[in-house]
């Protein structure tokens, strides 16, 4: 027996009703907002906004943590923005500084030995009542001073050009060859003549003769050569294998403070050995000069 009732009719689905204008709008309404309907698409509408993913500097390096190496890195990316825009004035400015700071250094290490008598003989009433910066300034000797700023100047624009030179020279297919031969001809020919231009400049703007330069120049630079292939052959390769071209005098002028210092010291341990050397030289003549005329002495008096 099939079902004829109207609730069979509704459990079907079969019951006929007449279209209502408000309902259709209604489900209308709700398809758009459920994302049912079809809509055509624009060639000219713009296209949705697409999600970016945080890089993974930002997630795995917290940003605050690093802040404080800003006051750091400005410095040298200040000093790398003027070296591309004046490398030579730049050069000669960082020169000056190194060949000044090198100097006071020297100077505060050996103290001259005149200086330390007049300390001496003062007192230690006049000692305190002098300030720390008249004191300082005492006790430099300026004159030394001078003698290496005029030095680091005119040797400022020579060496930035020969390293410049050494940068674009001797590349070949072997980083370690060409590395190898960069320090190879720069311990060979720029360091024992940078080192007799600087022993003979402090000679001869001191007021010494040329046979005192040389021979000045004979007592410090095997030395100062020998003692530089434990440090500068390190330095060099360091430096042009890592340190950006425009980075690379400041680099080196850190390092170039203690070895100007070095240098500095050596030059006066020369000075004084060659002061002692002619000190022992006039008392020897002196002595021999004293027994002739005893021995004339006596001659003349065994005549008589």
């Amino acid at each position: 027996m099939i079902p004829t009732s109207r609730a069979w009719v509704l459990r079907a689905g079969l019951q006929r009703t007449t279209p209502n204008p408000h309902c259709h709008t209604v489900n209308v309404l709700h398809k758009v907002r459920c994302g049912t309907t079809k809509t055509t698409k624009r060639w000219y509408a713009s296209p949705k906004p697409v999600g970016q993913k945080a890089p993974e500097s930002v997630t795995t390096i917290p940003g605050p943590n690093w802040l404080w190496l800003e006051p750091i890195y400005e410095p040298f990316r200040a000093y790398g923005r003027v070296q591309r825009r004046r490398p030579y004035m730049t050069q000669f400015i960082s020169s000056l500084v190194v060949y000044l700071v090198g100097d006071f250094v020297a100077q505060s290490i050996g103290s001259p030995a005149e200086v330390e008598r007049v300390e001496r003989v003062e007192g230690e009433e006049e000692e305190v009542e002098k300030g720390w910066v008249q004191a300082w300034a005492e006790e430099r000797d300026w004159a030394r001073t001078g003698r290496a700023l005029l030095i680091g100047g005119a040797a400022a624009v020579p060496g930035y050009r020969w390293f410049l030179w050494l940068s674009n020279s001797f590349n070949y297919s072997s980083k370690t060859l060409s590395l190898a031969t960069k320090v190879a001809v720069n311990q060979l020919t720029f360091t024992p003549l940078f080192n007799s231009y600087f022993f003979g400049m402090q000679s001869l703007l001191s007021g010494m003769t040329i046979p005192d330069t040389i021979e000045r120049i004979k007592h410090t630079v095997p030395v100062s050569w020998i003692n530089s292939c434990k440090l500068w052959p390190a330095v060099t390769a360091f430096m042009f294998a890592f340190v950006p071209i425009e980075y690379r005098s400041i680099f080196g002028g850190v390092i170039a403070i203690g070895w100007q210092t070095y240098l500095s010291l050596l030059n006066q341990r020369a000075a004084a050995e060659e002061v002692l050397e002619h000190s022992l030289e006039d008392a020897k003549t002196g002595a021999i000069r004293r027994c002739e005329e005893d021995r004339e002495i006596v001659k003349e008096k065994c005549a008589v």
